[in-house]
């Protein structure tokens, strides 16, 4: 079982160490041929459950642009062995030839009026609007989702999996792409459905006695993760975000921060640096939400811990990537099954 339970969901906040002081950011998450990114102004056709061939796994690249990957259509197949591409050394946000300039810190977005009454009140109030956006405008979509967090005090490697979410009822399906252990591996929860259990498919000796109904928030489920799969997808994310924001602002330590022109995955976002200072009632030392300027969702997000030593590279607490994404495909409860191999 204990393989089983390495199917390793979640998502939340977000890459790695950085001096972001008034740099342009650029992330190029790489995946292979995936449904392409469509505006939520138009939904485009339905396409079917899972790529061809599920995307080789690959660690995001900093530095690049990134290149949109052709649209396809495609049928679900045994997937091919692919070699799994072992990621490489901590890396680091590369200084751009021109740097944008932040937005200045605490600055009141209208122009008009006083002040907000903590620095975190703005984008408190962007989230909600936003949630509310996603709310009406997104009823479901499919994404290659990378993720990488410490659990136990340990930095797990980056894992990628296609994913699917319908927002009603909460519904979420996953296609591990990697790394090789889990490579095939997939994950279905449907709100309301199998007694609030998750199905889970692992791969190998353990897939012949498959699938397994799991509690999501139980010790087999939850090992090696920090959220369960309930937590899944950008709406959550939103949701956590603000009830994080809510919590932080009872305290006036906290420095906030704005850089227009970053680059994830060839998509332009504008990132939020949230910065506090080492003092208990705070959960992390640096955090940055990365908003897709387009869509005006969040895409990424990445934090950090506190330097172990003064002027050291604060560790890497989360971060997460959500990238060739298609929105309102018409998903129904077909679409969150477990797919033979």
């Amino acid at each position: 079982m204990d393989a089983l339970v390495r199917c390793r969901l979640v998502p939340h906040f977000l890459l790695l160490a950085a001096s972001c002081s008034q740099s342009l950011l650029v992330v190029e998450v790489a995946v292979a041929q995936v449904p392409g990114s469509q505006p939520i102004t138009q939904p485009v056709p339905r396409q079917p459950a899972v790529p061809t061939q599920p995307p080789r796994f690959q660690s995001p690249a900093i530095g690049r642009q990134g290149q949109q990957q052709p649209v396809q259509q495609q049928q679900y197949q045994q997937p091919q062995q692919q070699k799994y591409q072992q990621p490489g050394q901590q890396q680091q946000f590369q200084q751009p030839v021109s740097a944008s300039q932040p937005i200045a810190p605490n600055a009141n977005a209208s122009g008009i009026g006083p002040a907000p009454a903590h620095p975190l009140d703005p984008e408190i109030n962007f989230a909600r609007q936003r949630l509310a956006a996603m709310e009406q405008n997104i009823q479901d979509y499919s994404c290659v989702f990378t993720k990488r967090e410490m659990v136990d005090g340990k930095l797990l490697p980056y894992e990628q999996m296609f994913m699917k979410v319908r927002h009603k009822p909460f519904s979420v399906y996953m296609y591990f792409l990697g790394p090789e252990d889990v490579k095939g591996q997939q994950v279905v929860y449907i709100e309301g459905q199998n007694n609030g259990k998750m199905v889970a498919q692992p791969v190998g000796l353990k897939g012949k006695f498959g699938p397994y109904y799991l509690d999501p928030n139980g010790s087999f489920a939850m090992a090696g993760q920090r959220y369960p799969i309930t937590n899944a997808g950008f709406l959550n994310l939103t949701k956590q975000l603000i009830k994080e924001g809510m919590r932080d602002r009872q305290f006036p330590q906290c420095e906030v921060k704005q850089y227009k022109g970053a680059k994830v995955a060839g998509r332009t976002c504008t990132v939020t640096e949230i910065t506090h200072p080492q003092l208990p009632q705070f959960q992390y030392h640096k955090a940055r939400i990365f908003v897709d300027d387009e869509w005006n969702i969040p895409i990424r997000l990445e934090s950090y811990l506190w330097p172990q030593q003064p002027g050291g590279q604060p560790p890497v607490l989360e971060e997460y990537t959500y990238s060739n994404l298609k929105f309102n495909n018409g998903f129904t409860d077909a679409d969150f099954v477990i797919r033979e191999q």
